[in-house]
């Protein structure tokens, strides 16, 4: 199977101010690494946004232990209304899953804090240990994992991938695992939660080494949950993207031609397409959507240039290198002189 993604890039949170979030997720998840931060109009996302244009502030973090950032993302001249009765199951992003290098740790350090809901430790059918965070709006996952692109003062690092809720395994199943190349199956059972039967299935891809970012970024995990007693719900019913909540998946793409044309010849079509490099203050790419069979939202993203030192305009420009041979590991811990403050 061809490699198209290099890795999750970040996971897009709708937020109602990017400012607060930005230190709270700093705090929280070691999100401490300031990639872009840029106010703009989205023009190119109007079909996700009752085909009006609004201003909007973005700001990109990431954790240099490894994994995928987040992108938070703000109106500035509308209201985002939330949605907090959503279900597991109910059609979107129900979580995003972040990794920990000492569970236990990172258990303590946040099941203290009173601004946040922190379940107990449990441990999967596959054995494997996890809780939940709930910052009031959003779910957060928390594993174990042991790839790691360094070990840094935090117990946490990025988004390894996220828990998305499905009406029909098998079409969802096809998309991922077929279009986008998360072809290793981990797991899959059946389960009651609340009196409701589910099925779920996990899907992973290793890193291959290929891409700038690659070794940063690491492994991709995407669980799948489909409710199995009636019919889910869309999380962004009667909401635009940008509401709060998880708005977007976002993978890091090698060649977005090939995976354009690999997914049209499966009938999947792009519903936004920048084309050319989108600048997003002094970061730059390609970015594209494409819809799950459920209207999911997934970016995807074919990075130009990357910011290193903003006052001294310092960047990479990774037009002008093998678009699958990594960075140095000196070069992305460079990342680390642009810092949320």
């Amino acid at each position: 199977m061809h490699d198209y993604l290099s890795g999750i890039q970040q996971i897009g949170i709708g937020v109602s101010d990017a400012e607060q979030a930005m230190f709270t997720y700093k705090n929280l998840f070691g999100m401490n690494i300031l990639i872009f931060d840029d106010i703009a109009t989205a023009c190119l996302m109007k079909k996700y946004t009752g085909n009006q244009e609004f201003k909007r502030r973005a700001i990109l973090t990431m954790n240099l232990n490894g994994g995928g950032g987040f992108e938070i993302w703000q109106f500035l001249d509308r209201k985002p209304v939330e949605n907090l009765n959503f279900k597991l199951g109910d059609l979107g992003i129900n979580a995003a899953i972040l990794k920990s290098n000492k569970l236990e740790k990172s258990h303590e350090r946040l099941k203290i804090l009173k601004s946040i809901t922190v379940s107990d430790i449990q441990v999967s059918k596959v054995n494997v240990p996890y809780f939940f965070v709930n910052d009031g709006i959003n779910n957060f996952k928390i594993i174990p994992d042991c790839d790691w692109f360094q070990n840094g003062k935090h117990d946490l690092g990025g988004v390894v991938g996220a828990v998305i809720g499905v009406s029909d395994m098998q079409k969802s199943l096809h998309f991922y695992q077929h279009i986008l190349g998360l072809d290793i199956i981990l797991y899959e059972y059946e389960f009651v939660e609340h009196n409701i039967s589910y099925k779920k299935v996990g899907l992973q891809k290793n890193a291959t080494g290929k891409g700038a970012f690659n070794e940063l970024l690491g492994n991709i995990m995407i669980e799948l949950v489909q409710n199995l007693d009636s019919l889910p719900t869309r999380i962004y019913k009667n909401r635009f993207w940008g509401d709060t909540g998880f708005i977007h998946l976002c993978f890091d793409v090698l060649d977005m031609n090939a995976l354009k044309k690999h997914a049209e010849s499966n009938n999947y079509k792009f519903s936004v397409d920048s084309n050319n490099t989108y600048a997003m203050d002094n970061a730059s790419g390609r970015f594209c959507y494409i819809e799950d069979p459920d209207g999911t939202l997934i970016e995807l993203v074919e990075t130009h240039k990357v910011p290193i030192l903003k006052k001294m305009g310092w960047y990479l420009d990774l037009r002008k290198r093998n678009k699958e041979k990594p960075l140095p590991r000196w070069m992305i811990k460079m990342l680390s002189l642009s810092k949320v403050k």
